[in-house]
């Protein structure tokens, strides 16, 4: 059987990938090739997979164990699935800020596999930001500053019980969240990763679950951190991601953020999302800088 082959976008990050169909068997090869793709583009891009429940585990499974979300409402009958969901009349979106799955976890996620399964007839696309191209294009003094820098990570203001968007009747209709008492747990990671997959440098904040860096003053964190966001959502850093029935996008939450534009009110979006384990991440000040 013939590898996948993955073609680049025309953009900062992203390949589509062909050769493949999901709704098989995934080989070894084919799995090994996918997770390494995975790590050199950050985001894998397929058309024309129309797969179900089971196969879509199958899939994730092949790649790396499921680590199953504790905060969306699953599919019905599989907990490894959760649910994006926006109903027509919701104003709200789910994924409707730059961010990064999971790094509010000790041990953060290697990857999210997204299926469209409902989608709006115009709208709702995704935009992905490569954190290998914010890192690379940061100007050299300030990736000296924030190469041994640690940030603190914490899921209590999105998903915890007093998370103001969560107190928003509509945002919340029909259930789409739950579980609100395990948002607990605060982290500290490398502000700048080394890569697992690629051995890259990248930039490793992001504005939705990243709330402090170490050893500043609350006025100097805020400040850099907001820099650092500003930089990560220049235009050259991002590519949309046009969704289309049978359309899947695996991205790696160690090199991208994503956004959920909300763009398509009136409409239902439904989305599947499996999520996979990942390992301890390293920082970059272990290696001299080239």
């Amino acid at each position: 059987m013939s590898p996948p082959v993955f073609t680049p976008t025309d953009g900062p990050l992203g390949a589509f990938v062909t050769g493949v169909n999901l709704s098989g068997r995934l080989e070894p090869g084919a799995a090994a090739a996918i997770h390494t793709a995975l790590g050199e583009h950050g985001v894998l891009y397929f058309r024309g997979q129309e797969i179900s429940r089971e196969q879509h585990i199958a899939f994730a499974e092949a790649v790396a164990p499921i680590v199953i979300n504790r905060f969306f409402t699953p599919v019905t009958g599989y907990p490894q699935i959760a649910e994006v969901r926006k109903e027509a009349d919701q104003k709200l979106n789910i994924g409707g800020a730059w961010h990064a799955d999971h790094s509010y976890d000790q041990i953060p996620a290697t990857g999210s596999i997204l299926a469209a399964k409902v989608l709006p007839p115009t709208g709702g696309d995704t935009l992905f930001a490569s954190m290998y191209a914010a890192y690379d294009s940061l100007p050299a003094a300030t990736q000296a500053h924030i190469n041994e820098l640690r940030a603190l990570h914490s899921s209590r203001h999105v998903f915890g019980a007093d998370a103001a968007h969560l107190t928003d009747p509509d945002n919340d209709q029909g259930g789409r969240y739950h579980n609100p008492n395990a948002a607990t747990q605060d982290v500290w990671h490398p502000v700048v990763i080394r890569h697992p997959i690629s051995g890259r440098r990248a930039l490793y904040v992001n504005p939705d679950f990243t709330v402090q860096i170490d050893g500043l003053s609350e006025t100097d964190s805020a400040e850099l951190l907001d820099e650092l966001f500003t930089h990560a959502q220049r235009p050259e850093h991002i590519y949309r991601f046009k969704w289309e029935p049978g359309s899947i996008a695996f991205w790696d939450n160690r090199a991208t953020w994503h956004f959920a534009e909300n763009d398509y009110h009136g409409h239902r979006r439904l989305m599947h999302r499996i999520t996979l384990e990942g390992v301890a991440l390293e920082g970059a000040e272990r290696d001299s800088l080239a």
